[in-house]
């Protein structure tokens, strides 16, 4: 069964924290999709990935392209129950949906959402109640400190 966590950001912008997030992912073996709802900030994050350190280099694709399935990072704004890289994580961006049915069939959902933007903290909100309601185990780290930190878990019964 998956779990889902959520990163309230307020320091960062997803652009930094995005990358971070999908080398650790990466790093541990792990398949991602980077869901998100509109073409252009895909494109946004497509270049930010690329850019993200002079001496690394995160290798991914955008949905649609001749080697999706050989991509260990895939950016899409497609809701799909399967993903043609075989993805185990999900990283859900700019209040892309996460279903209760798909992050318990992943190893990770990430809903990463930004913390100064009214509509987009409570919509993150909603997804808490929704997803922790239907039984998904979560957890909700804040960089408000300045470092990440667990403020809340829901583990069901």
């Amino acid at each position: 069964m998956g779990e889902v966590y959520f990163y309230h950001l307020t320091r960062a912008p997803l652009e930094v924290t995005l990358p971070t997030l999908l080398e650790k992912a990466v790093g541990a073996g792990m398949k991602c999709v980077v869901r998100g709802t509109e073409a252009t900030d895909l494109e946004a994050l497509d270049l930010a990935i690329w850019t993200a350190r002079d001496d690394s280099f995160l290798p991914h694709g955008v949905a649609g392209g001749d080697h999706d399935a050989e991509q260990p990072i895939l950016l899409t704004k497609g809701a799909q129950a399967s993903y043609p890289n075989n993805a185990n994580c999900l990283m859900s961006v700019h209040g892309a949906e996460v279903t209760a049915d798909e992050a318990t069939a992943l190893t990770r959902a990430c809903i990463l959402f930004d913390g100064n933007d009214g509509a987009a903290l409570q919509h993150a909100r909603e997804q808490w109640r929704s997803l922790t309601g239907a039984g998904v185990t979560a957890q909700y780290w804040s960089e408000e400190s300045g470092r990440w930190e667990k403020k809340a878990e829901h583990k069901p019964d």
